[in-house]
């Protein structure tokens, strides 16, 4: 069973589409169940200013897609690094074990972003990002 916030992500998503030129743009999929994100976002003075997405997949899929978009809005890129998909599931309220696996989408395309961004903008590529960037924060499970 899904939380009221999950429902509420999945049935009113925040953020949802193309963003005209942005800072770095991160896709990931998981081939087992089709889930497919594309998360995009806008970065001033390593700060993401903005965030949006598109998603293809599940209610779990769209509603951790949409919370994420909120989550590192205003957060430096150093901060964004560290939400953990644990951190995307607790924010909705819990999601069932059997969809923890869309939290971890959700903070993969969120790395692939920055990821994106760093590669495009290699000065801002900082010894403290690169670690944090390099450590892994997911959980599969409750």
């Amino acid at each position: 069973m899904y939380s009221e916030k999950v429902m509420d992500h999945f049935n009113n998503p925040r953020n949802t589409g193309d963003m005209e030129n942005p800072d770095g743009i991160g896709h990931v999929g998981n081939p087992v169940c089709g889930d497919i994100m594309e998360l995009y976002i806008k970065v001033k003075d390593d700060i993401i200013t903005d965030a949006k997405f598109k998603t293809f997949g599940c209610g779990a899929a769209i509603a951790t897609s949409s919370m994420v978009t909120e989550m590192v809005k205003g957060k430096s890129l150093a901060d964004a690094l560290k939400i953990s998909n644990k951190a995307v599931a607790e924010a909705l309220g819990g999601l069932p074990a059997i969809k923890m696996h869309c939290s971890v989408l959700a903070e993969e395309a969120l790395s692939s972003a920055i990821d994106d961004y760093l590669k495009k903008n290699p000065t801002r590529n900082t010894d403290a990002l690169r670690k944090l960037h390099k450590t892994p924060h997911h959980e599969e499970t409750e």
